[in-house]
């Protein structure tokens, strides 16, 4: 007991454990010890180590930074150092006359002004403001024009009219002009103190309410004094100006002047020198440079003409203007001060630096891997020429040579081969036809059928042949679509040809959703003319910041410029002698190249027509323009995207098609042309990605009824026609309307019965479903000359959507 006794305690292992002690750290402590040195993880981190007053110093310094560059972004805008501020006018309604308002604009005795004898416009320089603006009037019903003008225009003035304020065009072209992108703008209305007293300020009431809904933020400004139009300058000045991302990066000019010099080879082709003002970035003589409407084109030279609209002009005496009747400044009053001024050369092309214009790759047929057939293969390729040869009547002395080319009615293959591609080409709705019920088929033909009252005139016949024809195909479309909601994908099987050759390039998946499919299977030729990126996120990444951090050489925003552009058209200098605008914009590295583009769009709430996949088609990509086909495809974050036969017009989809590569962002409008020649607005929405791996899986539904039932078994007929196709599709999972899963398990017969085994009891009125999927790849229908589309008439008939009822 007693050695026991002496023994040490010792805790258990269910003791408490108390926390320490910290004591009291002296404030500071751990930096002073640490000398000044930061660890490597902590660097990424340094916003959170900087105290409560540092952070918020710092961001008031970012606030600071932001709010200088807004403001010096707004001074230099019209300045003597920047461009003039361009103001883009355009009138909403058929009555408003803007040169009425456009006279009240100059009406500043101060003011020197400027015309335009191509087009109608003038530059305003106003000492007084220390500004200066070029106005320039959209041409009335040209939606190109416009388009363009919006592109490049520093504010946009709307010209209202005072009873209506806007009609049906003008509404078309706010919506297009909403899709787009819309920079400043600013509503005016002319012509209100013409009406009546006791009617103005009912018109007032009813633009406010009209205006509420188009611009709820908007003011309206009166122009029918010049102190009114005095104040709207005041307001273009002092504004916030709104950024378009796809001309923020790019350097952009609207054509002042322009001449054209032709090449010693061809009249038709030559040197185009543009004159006008750069803006959005620094201009690269080495980078290319996009005519819109027109294509790429390089530049060799660059000068550096006197400014023609500086604000501090050198005027001669006795040229200044007196009295009410401004006297216009011409270009030739400082003539010959110009003369003594030499132009300057800023840059010419290096070959070395200059981008190319090769727009696709060229594919070489030899750069695929070389094998040497084996035995087997060679064995085969005799037997098949062994099964090629057939017995043909010639004349006698034919060679065989000769007599290979010799070909008997009814034994040629070519033809049965382009059936096929054709069948395969075109929508398989049409096969779908018969699927519909009774009842709306005859309803159908009832509406064909229709008796209506036709006029005994030459006119009269005419109009009808060509309403006919659209009419039925109309009529077509509409029924195929109507089908397509119906029966989704649904198609009959062929009775005359086997359903293992119509469908030998479909597949089975056992999960549309996870099943694998490779992207770099079976490309087709196409895809060897293309551009493709490692990474395109990444590539976008990069350009985007080099232009960013590096400075790049070359003239600099608010220059005017004379640009030397080699190897352009004659129509180029033809359509800016007409009047439209000349817009030129820079290209970023890869933008001339070829590759897949993916748009996603929605159906323009204002138009109701039937569009079918591959159907030609209008594309306005940021500041390009150009024809395609395209393909339509839902909008999903999976791997696989199931094609659409048609634009949905409930839904977002994605359009796929050849075309230049553009980088994000950019908006995009789709227009379809009409046999008038009028461009309708389908759809709208925004650049997705530059991906030529994006799957697009069509898919087609085989249908087949339950024609004995036992339990889980069922024998289905209809869904093929001779036992070897059963035998064929026999691997490939079937399905029911009602959610039943099955697969077949053996032919019946010769007729294509199968016994077919599913996971619970069938239904007498359930459908057995067969899905097969294949991949499709767009067309190469890429065309970047676009028709002029024809000037809007203002008739209710034949506008693309309808007036807006103005409370």
């Amino acid at each position: 007991m007693a050695a026991g006794a002496g023994a040490a305690h010792r805790a258990g292992a269910l003791k408490q454990q108390n926390k320490p002690h910290k004591g009291r750290k002296q404030r500071g402590g751990a930096q002073r010890r640490a000398g000044g040195r930061v660890p490597a993880k902590t660097l990424s981190r340094r916003r959170r180590d900087l105290s409560k007053p540092d952070r918020r110093h710092q961001a008031l310094q970012l606030r600071r930074q932001r709010k200088e560059a807004v403001l010096a972004e707004k001074r230099n805008l019209g300045s003597k150092d920047g461009p003039p501020h361009l103001v883009v006018v355009v009138p909403l309604h058929a009555g408003v006359v803007t040169h009425h308002a456009l006279r009240l604009l100059q009406s500043d005795e101060s003011a020197l002004v400027h015309k335009n004898e191509r087009a109608e416009g003038f530059v305003l320089l106003c000492p007084r403001l220390k500004q200066r603006w070029r106005f320039v009037t959209a041409p009335v019903g040209n939606l190109h024009a416009v388009l363009d003008l919006a592109k490049v225009a520093d504010t946009l003035l709307f010209v209202l009219d005072p009873l209506d304020g806007w009609d049906s065009a003008g509404d078309y072209c706010l919506s297009c002009l909403f899709a787009q992108g819309l920079p400043s703008y600013a509503l005016a209305v002319h012509g209100v103190t013409d009406l009546p007293q006791k009617k103005q300020t009912d018109a007032k009431k009813k633009l406010g309410k009209a205006i509420e809904k188009r611009f709820p933020e908007a003011k309206l400004f009166p122009l029918n004094t010049e102190q009114e139009s005095l104040l709207l300058l005041r307001h273009l000045a002092a504004q916030k100006q709104r950024h378009l991302a796809f001309r923020d990066r790019r350097a952009y000019l609207l054509a002042q002047e322009a001449e054209f010099m032709p090449s010693h080879d061809s009249d038709l082709v030559g040197t185009l020198k543009v004159s006008g003002f750069v803006r959005g970035r620094t201009l690269n003589v080495n980078s290319l440079v996009h005519i819109v409407g027109h294509g790429d084109f390089q530049m060799s030279q660059v000068d550096a003409p006197p400014d023609p609209f500086s604000l501090n002009p050198r005027v001669a005496k006795g040229q200044q203007r007196k009295g009410q009747d401004m006297e216009i400044q011409d270009d030739s009053v400082n003539g010959a001060v110009e003369m003594e001024e030499v132009i300057k050369v800023l840059m010419k092309a290096d070959p070395r630096r200059q981008e190319s214009l090769q727009s696709e790759v060229i594919p070489d047929p030899m750069e695929g891997e070389q094998t040497w057939p084996t035995e087997e293969e060679l064995k085969e390729a005799e037997e098949s020429l062994k099964e090629r040869r057939k017995v043909v009547k010639v004349p006698k002395g034919t060679s065989n040579y000769q007599a290979a080319w010799i070909v008997e009615d009814g034994e040629d293959g070519s033809e049965e081969e382009e059936e096929e591609d054709n069948m395969e080409d075109e929508d398989l709705m049409e096969e779908a036809s018969q699927v519909g019920e009774s009842s709306e088929e005859e309803e159908l033909v009832e509406e064909e059928c229709e008796t209506m009252t036709v006029a005994e005139s030459a006119r009269d016949d005419l109009y009808d042949e060509t309403l006919d024809e659209d009419e039925e195909q109309m009529l077509e479309k509409y029924k195929q679509e109507r089908l397509d909601q119906m029966f989704p994908d649904e198609v009959d099987t062929p009775r005359n040809l086997p359903a293992r050759v119509r469908f030998q390039k479909y597949r089975g998946l056992k999960s549309f959703r996870t099943s694998p499919w490779d992207p770099k299977e079976n490309l087709p030729r196409d895809y060897a003319r293309i551009f493709q990126f490692q990474d395109f996120s990444r590539t976008r990444k990069h350009v985007l910041r080099q232009i960013e951090k590096e400075e790049t050489e070359g003239a600099a925003v608010g220059w005017y410029v004379t640009l030397h552009i080699c190897s352009v058209p004659i129509s180029v200098m033809e359509s800016f002698r007409q009047g439209l605008p000349l817009v030129l914009f820079s290209l970023l590295p890869h933008e001339q190249k070829m590759s897949v583009l993916n748009f996603v769009v929605r159906r323009h709430l204002g138009n109701n027509e039937t569009v079918k996949a591959k159907e030609e088609l209008i594309f306005h990509c940021g500041f390009r323009r150009f024809r395609a086909s395209p393909l339509y495809s839902q909008h999903s974050s999976a791997d696989k995207h199931k094609l659409e036969r048609f634009l949905r017009p409930d839904a977002a989809l994605v359009v796929t098609v050849y075309a230049p590569i553009t980088f994000p962002s950019a908006s995009v409008l789709l227009f379809k042309q009409r046999s008038n020649g009028m461009h309708d607005l389908i759809a709208t929405g925004f650049l997705l990605s530059v991906d030529p791996d994006r799957i697009i899986i069509k898919r087609l539904v085989l249908s087949g009824h339950p024609f004995k039932i036992f339990s889980k078994t069922a024998v289905v007929r209809y869904m093929f026609f001779n036992r070897e196709d059963v035998l064929w599709f026999k691997p490939v999972e079937l399905r029911t309307k009602w959610g039943r899963r099955g697969h077949i398990t053996e032919p019946l017969g010769t007729h294509g019965h199968m016994k077919c085994h599913f996971d619970g009891q069938l239904k007498s009125q359930d459908t057995v479903l067969l899905n097969l999927y294949k991949r499709i790849f767009p067309k190469w229908t890429y065309d970047p000359h676009v028709p002029e589309p024809v000037p809007w008439v203002r008739n209710e008939q034949q506008l693309p959507v309808q007036e807006v009822e103005m409370e």
